[in-house]
This record gives C-alpha cells, structure tokens and sequence, in this order.
C-alpha cells in the first residue's frame, strides 16, 4: 500500500508542477569529408545541438594515385543531441548527400543511459530553466 500512495504523490504532483518525462539524448557520430564540414555543423546548430566536437581524420580509399595511395580527408563530428530531432537531422544529411556529387558519408548515433549535473542535462536538452 505504500507504493501505491508514493505513485499517487508522484503523479499529483506531475499534475499540479507541470513536470514533463526528461528529454532522452543520443551522440550523433557523423564521418563525412573534411570539405563538408562546415554545412554540416552549422546545420546541426540549427536543430539545437550545444554541444559539437569535429575530430580530422584521414583513410585510405581503394583507388591509387601516383605513388599507390591516395589519401582521403575525413572529419568526424560528433554531437549531443535530443532523441526527437534524430529523424530530420538525418533527413537533412540524407537531402544533402544526394544534390552533392560524390555526397557520401555515415551518420549513426550511440545512446546517453546516464549523466550527472541537472544543469548540464538542460543544456545540453537545450532546456531553458523557468526563474
């Protein structure tokens, strides 16, 4: 019977404060080449991600050049961002990469199962705390 009570307070007071489910976040992984790099972070800016890291990598790709090897320049982004806006940023990437000639690229995302900080869950929800 205690519980019961205990979900009943809960859900009253979900209720009465206006308390919503917290927003569930995911890292968007994004590989694409070096040269795109700036379409891609500013378009995520646009769906709210606070967070971007841009790591330059380089692979190898199987055509040869001269010497036997030609170096392909790659950027790896990688962003916080809410679970909800997951299909249009992947929607906008997948636009992208069909006007662009050679517009290749890899996009996947990882789940967040847990974070310390209220503070730094509302940012990076892009949840603005009400005074």
């Amino acid at each position: 019977m205690g519980k019961k009570k205990e979900l009943e307070t809960a859900l009253s007071k979900v209720k009465t404060e206006g308390l919503q489910a917290p927003v569930k976040l995911k890292i968007l992984v994004t590989i694409i080449d070096r040269k795109k790099v700036d379409f891609y972070v500013s378009n995520l800016e646009g769906f709210g991600a606070n967070i971007q890291n841009i790591i330059y990598a380089s692979g190898t790709t199987p055509r040869k050049d001269i010497l036997g090897i030609k170096v392909s320049e790659k950027a790896v982004i990688l962003s916080v961002v809410r679970e909800d806006r997951i299909k249009e940023i992947l929607a906008t990437y997948e636009d992208k990469y069909f006007q662009t000639k050679n517009g290749k690229g890899i996009a996947f995302t990882l789940p967040i199962k847990s974070m310390i900080g209220v503070m730094l869950y509302q940012f990076l929800a892009g949840i603005e705390k009400e005074r």
